[in-house]
């Protein structure tokens, strides 16, 4: 083979590399909503500032949730979630640290959604508790993709609800999880 011909090989070789070998990565702007139903009514917010840290190599993962972040439907609902049950003055954040517990990288990098377990720590109100988590990966055009949906309970982070407004929210509240995470190889070249 002439050397001329090995110029695009090698340049095709280089831009695949950092893909296929990408194993860390990274969002800033994941998304999470809570659903609370009750009798009385239902009680729905959403943040899309979720920061979020998965390595693949380690199977770890990390997100944080910054409380103040979270958006309601009502500006009444949502002054009371930061300055009564939240405190977010005195917690801004929400955290987990953990990881995967059942990974099988040979399945995910074959495309397709994987169910996964994620077990850690989770972090709410100051409270720290262990948990195991269901949730699903998925490599998609280079993107990872992460989905989770459980279930906490206020009381268990001690976060008290006046009796007052007791049957307005639910003992258990739904929690999901959507992140797109960019490789970190990849988003230190474009920025």
């Amino acid at each position: 083979m002439k050397p001329i011909y090995c110029w695009p090989l090698l340049v095709l070789w280089l831009l695949c590399v950092p893909k296929a070998h990408a194993q860390k990565y990274l969002t800033r702007d994941g998304v999470v909503t809570f659903f609370s139903t009750s009798i009385l009514e239902d009680i729905e917010a959403r943040t899309e500032q979720v920061a979020a840290l998965v390595d693949l190599n380690s199977n770890q993962v990390a997100f944080t949730i910054p409380i103040k972040s979270f958006q309601f439907k009502r500006t009444l609902m949502q002054e009371h979630f930061n300055e009564n049950y939240m405190e977010s003055g005195r917690f801004p954040k929400s955290s987990f640290s953990g990881r995967i517990l059942d990974l099988n990288m040979e399945a995910l990098q074959k495309g397709g959604s994987q169910r996964v377990t994620v077990e850690g720590d989770i972090t709410i109100h100051g409270v720290t508790k262990h948990v195991q988590v269901p949730g699903a990966l998925e490599l998609q055009k280079g993107s990872l993709l992460v989905h989770a949906y459980f279930s906490v309970a206020p009381a268990d982070y001690n976060i008290e609800i006046p009796l007052l407004v007791r049957e307005n929210i639910a003992k258990i509240v739904g929690i999901r999880l959507a992140l797109s995470c960019e490789p970190i190889a990849q988003l230190s070249l474009t920025k």
